[in-house]
């Protein structure tokens, strides 16, 4: 490649999927040979203890020849997990039970008593160490 030849690495097309504290990004680019490919980034942010933030990123590429068996094994496997587990997101679910509880959270924690083994307690004197 020569200097004045510009790298020819653009995006063509782009979708982005923005999903809590990571973002998909969707990237259809062009090979030397003018050829299109498609790259998936994961982004995710993080924070550092200082309150500064950085991203971390995985890519997959993923090229023509592949596109048809990789189609097949996302639905495969997107349609195992919805029939195994249903649509509903567990982490969803469980975040409003932390944030709200409901009246019958309240009525079941007034009515259960500690286990035996949280509220047993052996006395060691550090005379017997």
């Amino acid at each position: 490649m020569s200097e004045q030849e510009p790298m020819k690495n653009e995006d063509i097309f782009s979708k982005v999927i923005r999903a809590g504290r990571r973002t998909y990004f969707f990237d259809v680019r062009s090979t030397k040979a003018d050829d299109y490919y498609l790259t998936i980034t994961e982004s995710k942010k993080f924070t550092n203890d200082d309150g500064s933030f950085f991203y971390r990123k995985h890519k997959i590429y993923l090229y023509k020849e592949d596109f048809e068996n990789f189609k097949e094994a996302l639905e495969e496997t997107t349609n195992y997990i919805i029939d195994k587990k249903g649509e509903e997101v567990i982490s969803d679910r469980h975040q409003k039970d932390f944030t709200k509880p409901s009246e019958e959270n309240l009525e079941t924690s007034e009515e259960t008593t500690p286990s035996s083994s949280a509220t047993a307690f052996t006395n060691v004197s550090f005379d017997d160490i």
